[in-house]
């Protein structure tokens, strides 16, 4: 890029004093970097708030760095292990597999060899530039040659491949067989594509760099002077082997390895005796449907020899990988509090948020803000703003990019969200935080919801409990999902975020407990508790989602890839795991909608005694008609509390949002015939209710069900009755002894 550029990511989310974060930069343009830290009250700079604040913290962080340039390299490849050279293979040798590509006729694809790309030395099964399946040989000294079919391969459609040489005659061949049923292809039985088998005579000996890599689903090139993988794979690859002299030299088993077996989830398994085990790099999607897929179950766990295959593709990423640039280590007695380290090279400018906690098993107030991270990495990077072709439509207006947006649309190595499909059209179903994450900011304003969204949302709520005096500590859902219940015990109250929509199901049981032991719990969001999602239990910067049939959804997977690799459990929405966000919280996702935020009106159970403390120094019926996001307290994404789906009898509904538009729609999980009439003006259930309800064991919850609930904190100096409000459940809450009874 022309312009100066500073990019980070932090080595973990969280740090309690003692121990240290690292910090790892990529700097362009400038040759060296300025780095404070800061602690982050509110990240927005709308005039009609706070403004952006921060507060610089002296720190031994503070200083000049010189700067360099990490590169990333994406995609997904599996590499072999093979200390002794059996796969060299400079004699006769044949390379099988089953395949389902996704992308013919986008580039070179190399399926499996020991290939170099830039010598032509080595072997190689590979897509060529049409898409027709070749097998390429070659010496390294100019000597090459290749057999390769007709036609191109058909997307989405699985094929037996096979590339053969003998180093006697100097024959070769390459065969592609259709493997078509009913279950696992774009197209059927009666739709199949003919198979097709090319030979060729060409003497050339095979032959590669000593320390030349095999690899599955990519090759090896040479490039600004690194040897780096390449000519990455698209699609599904399964039972790849070699074979040398009519003896297997490597087959390797994709469905050992998957779900809870206790093997490391990257370990490739050679089943051919050799032990030229392999290991997955940058997450390929596993427990994913092979050619012997059935159709009569969707689980790897129930029939794990019909899941053999992985899905590979040329833009997944796991980790940057770069080196660090500099650390911090917490200091003892530091506040706990959301903090970052302020980078600047020249124009450019970077944040990277981490969180201060205190010591494990350890609080220093009786209120805890549980920042809803899981929901960060689920949206990290996401590309709506250029990507979506329907985004406009859906928010009722016109688009708006920051220069953050611009970047990620020029930097696809950054990764992707888990609302953005890979370069193939498949969903994407992990993201890592061990990459910059451009949408994880302050200053940075959404293109969807009004800017307001995410991060600097609930930016909106550290604010606010910051300017009324209120003590508070700070951790991430990856704390909560590593240490469960116990670290929620040493509080009295814990504060969601505005959009806890990512859940794992350590979790929901943490929360859960805290309730029912005794716990204050405030939801000041909208969808949350939504989607099933897994904390990687061997890689925690990692989480999965899969989506299925239903739902709120930018994809849907494949028929039969709705279990999680990582756990063998299904993924999907909770409502349909029997854990619906009513259960939890009274209120579950009821509607979405972006144009425009209203408010919420008392319903009667406003005025009843147990409830009546909410509304102290209160007046009139209406609240929260401002805000910063859409201009109400109402708005973006909507709960309500439904009995029907475990909303708890005892609940009190205290009020309800009015006056939405028909941009806001009732969501699809809830439509089960396509009707006119599901938007804000004429169906009573696109709404946001306000509840509270005491667990029989002495805890309470309290929702808002609205995302923008916390956007209208700020409004009016922070006198306004959404803070009175907020302030009055807070303070009771505080108070274990006086929770409603």
């Amino acid at each position: 890029m022309s312009r100066p550029l500073v990019l980070a990511y932090p080595d973990r989310f969280s740090a309690a004093p003692g121990e240290t974060v690292s910090f790892h930069v990529s700097c362009e343009g400038e040759q060296r970097f300025e780095a404070a830290l800061v602690r982050l009250l509110c990240g927005c700079a709308d005039p009609s708030g706070p403004g952006f604040k921060e507060v610089v913290v002296d720190s031994d962080l503070a200083g000049a760095y010189p700067g360099r340039v990490q590169p990333i390299e994406t995609g997904s490849y599996v590499r072999i292990d093979d200390p002794d050279g059996r796969l060299a293979a400079r004699g006769s040798l044949s390379l099988r597999a089953l395949v389902w590509p996704t992308l013919p006729g986008s580039g070179e694809q190399v399926i499996m060899g020991r290939w170099r790309a830039d010598l032509s030395a080595g072997y190689a099964l590979m897509l060529d530039e049409a898409g027709r399946l070749a097998f390429h040989v070659g010496d390294g000294q100019g000597n090459a040659a290749q057999a390769v079919t007709e036609r191109p391969l058909v997307q989405r459609v699985w094929y037996e491949i096979e590339g053969e040489c003998d180093a006697d005659s100097g024959f070769m061949s390459v065969r592609c067989d259709p493997q078509v049923t009913s279950f696992n292809s774009q197209v059927g039985p009666l739709g199949a594509p003919a198979g097709e088998r090319a030979e060729r005579a060409a003497a050339v000996e095979i032959a590669a760099p000593a320390n030349t890599r095999f690899l599955l689903a990519a090759c090896e090139t040479a490039e600004d002077g690194r040897v780096v993988p390449a000519r990455h794979f698209n699609g599904k690859l399964e039972a790849p082997a070699v074979h040398a002299a009519g003896a297997a030299v490597a087959a390797w088993d994709f469905s050992v390895g998957i779900g809870p077996e206790g093997i490391p989830s990257d370990h490739v398994e050679d089943v051919s005796g050799n032990g030229l085990h392999g290991t997955c790099v940058n997450l390929p999607a596993r427990g994913m449907t092979g050619a012997s897929w059935s159709g009569w179950t969707d689980s790897f766990v129930h029939a794990p020899s019909e899941y053999g295959a992985i899905h590979f593709h040329e833009d997944d990423l796991e980790d940057a990988r770069w080196e660090p640039d500099l650390a911090f280590t917490v200091p003892r007695g530091m506040r706990s509090g959301l903090y970052a380290v302020r980078l600047r090279a020249g124009k450019a400018e970077e944040y990277v948020p981490f969180v201060v906690r205190p010591p494990q098993g350890t609080a220093t107030a009786k209120a805890l803000v549980l920042l809803p991270t899981a929901t960060y990495l689920a949206y990290a990077n996401d590309h709506q703003g250029t990507d979506a072709g329907a985004a406009e439509y859906l928010l009722g207006h016109a688009i708006m990019l920051c220069e953050s947006d611009v970047v990620l649309a020029e930097r696809r190595e950054l990764g992707l969200s888990m609302y953005d499909s890979h370069a193939d059209g498949s969903g994407v179903c992990y993201s890592s935080r061990l990459r910059p994450i451009l949408t994880m900011r302050p200053k940075y304003l959404s293109p969807i919801a009004s800017g307001l969204w995410g991060f600097n949302a609930d930016l909106n709520l550290i604010d606010w409990l910051d300017a009324d005096g209120q003590q508070f500590d700070v951790a991430t859902d990856e704390d909560l999902d590593r240490e469960g219940v116990e670290l929620l015990e040493p509080y009295h109250v814990i504060i969601t975020g505005t959009h806890p929509e990512y859940t794992s199901p350590g979790m929901l049981d943490a929360l859960e407990g805290f309730v029912a032991g005794g716990g204050g719990l405030m939801y000041l969001g909208g969808n949350g508790f939504y989607w099933v999602t897994t904390f990687h239990p061997e890689k925690p910067h990692i989480i999965e989602v899969r989506r299925g049939e239903a739902g709120i959804r930018a994809w849907e997977g494949q028929p039969g890839e709705g279990w999680h690799a990582s756990t063998g459990r299904p993924g999907g929405l909770w409502r349909y795991r029997g854990r619906a966000p009513q259960k939890l919280a009274a209120v579950g996702f009821a509607a979405e909608g972006f144009d425009c935020s209203s408010y919420f009106r008392l319903l009667p159970d406003a005025r009843d005694e147990r409830a009546a403390w909410v509304f102290e120094g209160i007046e009139g019926d209406i609240i929260g008609d401002f805000g910063l996001a859409g201009g109400g307290a109402a708005g973006h994404e909507l709960d309500r509390y439904e009995l029907d789906l475990g909303t708890p009898p005892q609940t009190l509904l205290l009020a309800a949002s009015e006056a939405h538009t028909d941009g806001m729609l009732r969501v699809v999980e809830e439509i089960p015939v396509s009707t006119p009439g599901v938007g804000g003006t004429k169906d009573p259930d696109v709404r946001a209710d306000m509840t509270l309800f005491t667990h029989p064991g002495g805890g309470a919850v309290f929702s808002t069900g609205s995302i923008t609930w916390c956007s209208s904190l700020s409004w009016n100096g922070y006198d306004n009755d959404v803070a009175r409000l907020t302030r009055n459940v807070l303070e009771r809450f505080l108070d274990k002894r006086s929770l409603p009874g």
